[in-house]
């Protein structure tokens, strides 16, 4: 399959989130002959605005369909005729992971289960999910529960007899100016005067929501079945967005919050063996199946990462400045942006 996916039906769960509203726009741009494009979702409100931004009468082919990934009857309601799924449904935040564990596991590790179940049971071609560097050597019930989830869609390769379908997992850093990521939450605390800080030597991988969906894109159309696919991205220190968004703060040393990582990883060492530099991405192959890493790298024309090799965000090559930061938040988040 090429990227060229005029005329085919797809689904986004968490249409509504930050992730999926970027798709939509991006696909209703990228592919207008596009059949049926449906949001799926649970929340009505979020629907219903975007309803309003894309008016059918503009675009026909969108279509919004409530739900939750936790109901398997639903889901696979709204699985007849799709060609591709994109998977950005989950729960997400750290610290809320720690006090409710159990609803973590049911949305990220039991709503996948019910996701891969019914792909297979309808005529979903290619499933890309998306993960986080989250999910790499986890310590929070966030990360694990995105990691059994990645599980879930590289094995479920191995049953899907001979369909034409393929599962594959895109993990990827920090997205700037997410709801509830650093970026929006120092740029409102700055009005205060007062930036907390978790750790001085705290750092995080960062990407820009459009190349999210670029990495997607591509991901669609050329992905074999079972891999992890990793972005290549540039780290940041905390210390230096809080110093790009209010150098006159004062700055507040408040700990890490349970769950955190000091720095985090993408790929660990345990999984160098079966990971390939693709250029633009990496690439964890999955072991024991009907492709080998040697098939991957030849398809691709990639080579294996070095022995021992990890991405980890404070050993990354690739720092963002101070002026990098703000350049990206004011393309990204807040044109008007000034530091405090």
């Amino acid at each position: 399959m090429n990227m060229n996916l005029d005329g085919c039906e797809v689904l986004v769960t968490g249409g509504t989130g930050s992730f999926g509203q970027a798709f939509v726009a991006d696909a209703l741009a990228r592919w207008p002959g596009l059949r049926r494009l449906v949001v799926f979702s649970r929340d009505e409100l979020k629907q219903s605005e975007m309803a309003r931004t894309y008016p059918a009468s503009r675009y026909p082919a969108l279509r919004f369909f409530i739900g939750d990934i936790r109901d398997r009857d639903r889901v696979r309601r709204a699985l007849e005729g799709i060609d591709i799924v994109v998977h950005s449904a989950a729960l997400k935040q750290v610290p809320a992971a720690e006090y409710n564990p159990t609803e973590f596991i049911k949305t990220n590790i039991i709503g996948a289960e019910n996701l891969v179940e019914a792909c297979i049971d309808t005529g979903v071609r290619r499933v890309v999910a998306l993960s986080t560097d989250k999910a790499s050597a986890p310590v929070n019930l966030y990360g694990a529960t995105k990691l059994c989830s990645d599980k879930l869609f590289v094995a479920a390769n191995n049953f899907r007899g001979s369909r034409d379908l393929r599962f594959s997992v895109v993990r990827y850093g920090n997205v700037l100016g997410s709801r509830g990521s650093v970026v929006p939450y120092f740029l409102e605390q700055a009005k205060s005067g007062v930036l907390p800080i978790t750790d001085p030597a705290m750092t995080r991988f960062s990407i820009a929501l459009p190349d999210c969906v670029e990495m997607v894109a591509w991901v669609i159309g050329n992905a074999l079945g079972g891999e992890i696919f990793v972005a290549k991205c540039p780290s940041y220190r905390v210390v230096d967005v809080a110093e790009a968004i209010g150098p006159g703060c004062r700055r507040e040393i408040v700990g890490i919050r349970a769950g955190e990582k000091i720095h985090e990883d993408m790929i660990s060492t345990g999984d160098s063996p079966y990971t390939l530099d693709l250029e633009r991405c990496f690439a964890i192959v999955p072991t024991g199946g009907a492709i080998g890493i040697d098939d991957y790298a030849r398809a691709w024309s990639a080579r294996p990462v070095p022995g021992n090799f990890t991405y980890n965000s404070g050993r990354n090559p690739v720092f963002l400045s101070v002026e990098a930061i703000r350049a990206l938040i004011r393309r990204h988040v807040d044109p008007a942006f000034e530091p405090r």
